[in-house]
């Protein structure tokens, strides 16, 4: 089965890489892409990425006719688009985050839910090979029941550099969901644990006096299933020059009954030690021989093959649902939040 594209918004760069995968697929084509924004249509035709053929997705909607809305337009946009789409009987996929609200996430499960359409998202955190090592050493039983995970997802913030729009009211909807998203993706695959519970939270301005309202550092501390915990810090405060090859973005360290396991950026091997080792062992990420991404998953589902799948519908929901419950508990200075 083929699938025809519509591509609604460009406005972070995240989008391109999901444009080239559609190009890359033979099975896969673009019909349409719309850009409401005037001056980014400008920047994309000096530039020829991606040729503009509507101003709105309504406009999109009405007369060309797709299976797949991919949407990247600034976060805040996102979930209104994502709703359109699906109201037109689209399948969806979306940069991360997937929309900025719990009112919008419970519109788009109904809808996805009742028209039985397939939600995707831009979650790459599966796919690298020492995740997919450290995914098989926590659950072959390696290092015992899983009791704490403490992971950091530092990033550059480069003000004056990224979008205009990250600090402009309404737009961004929080750097918890902007980032944590992945975490909240990552941490059950990983573990086999669910999150049941966002215990404490918090997101405040340290570092951008120039726009007091941006949130621009966010931690939080959870609770899995099994009564573990976790911790995380998803702030933008990773040095700009290198802060995408430090070790604290995104570092997670896995502590079980027998022992512990952690990834950090940059490095290609996965620490692991038990109560029998009397120097951490080095185990060089290897990436699964079967192992599949965000966009063949999707593909999967939208194909009505869901069985084929890791990163399902209900999972790409589920992540948003965390994120966004964690967001709103800092932002509502909310404590033991049962998910």
């Amino acid at each position: 089965m083929s699938l025809r594209f519509a591509f609604a918004g460009f406005r972070h760069g995240h989008i391109f890489s999901l444009l080239g995968r559609v190009h890359q697929d033979p099975a896969c084509e673009v019909v349409a892409a719309c850009e409401p924004d005037a001056a980014t249509r400008a920047e994309l035709a000096t530039s020829g990425k991606v040729e503009i053929t509507h101003e709105s997705l309504a406009d999109l909607l009405a007369d060309t006719p797709c299976d797949v809305v991919a949407i990247g337009d600034y976060y805040g946009a996102r979930g209104d688009l994502a709703i359109q789409a699906l109201e037109a009987g689209k399948h969806v996929v979306v940069d991360k985050p997937l929309c900025t609200s719990l009112d919008e996430l419970n519109r788009i499960e109904s809808l996805a839910k009742a028209k039985g359409l397939a939600v995707g998202c831009q979650l790459d955190m599966r796919a690298g090979p020492t995740r997919q090592t450290l995914h098989r050493i926590v659950q072959s039983g390696e290092i015992g029941e899983v009791l704490t995970v403490s992971f950091s997802g530092q990033h550059p913030l480069m003000y004056g550099s990224r979008a205009d729009w990250y600090f402009q009211p309404g737009c961004h909807g929080g750097t918890i969901n902007d980032i944590g998203i992945h975490a909240m993706d990552l941490i059950p695959w990983v573990t086999g644990r669910e999150i049941t519970e966002v215990t404490a939270a918090r997101a405040w301005n340290g570092k951008t006096p120039q726009a007091p309202h941006f949130d621009d550092c966010g931690q939080m501390m959870l609770r899995l299933d099994n009564g573990g915990g976790v911790l995380g810090d998803v702030s933008y405060l990773a040095p700009d020059a290198c802060g995408y090859s430090q070790r604290q973005y995104w570092r997670f360290t896995i502590h079980g009954t027998k022992g512990v396991a952690e990834i950090r950026g940059g490095d290609p091997n996965v620490m692991v030690a038990d109560h029998t080792d009397k120097e951490p062992r080095e185990i060089p990420g290897e990436a699964s021989p079967n192992a599949r991404d965000y966009f063949a998953d999707f593909g999967a589902c939208a194909e009505g093959r869901p069985e084929e799948a890791d990163l399902t519908t209900a999972l790409v929901l589920r992540a948003a649902r965390l994120a966004l419950t964690v967001q709103h508990a800092a932002d509502q200075g909310l404590t033991q939040v049962r998910m």
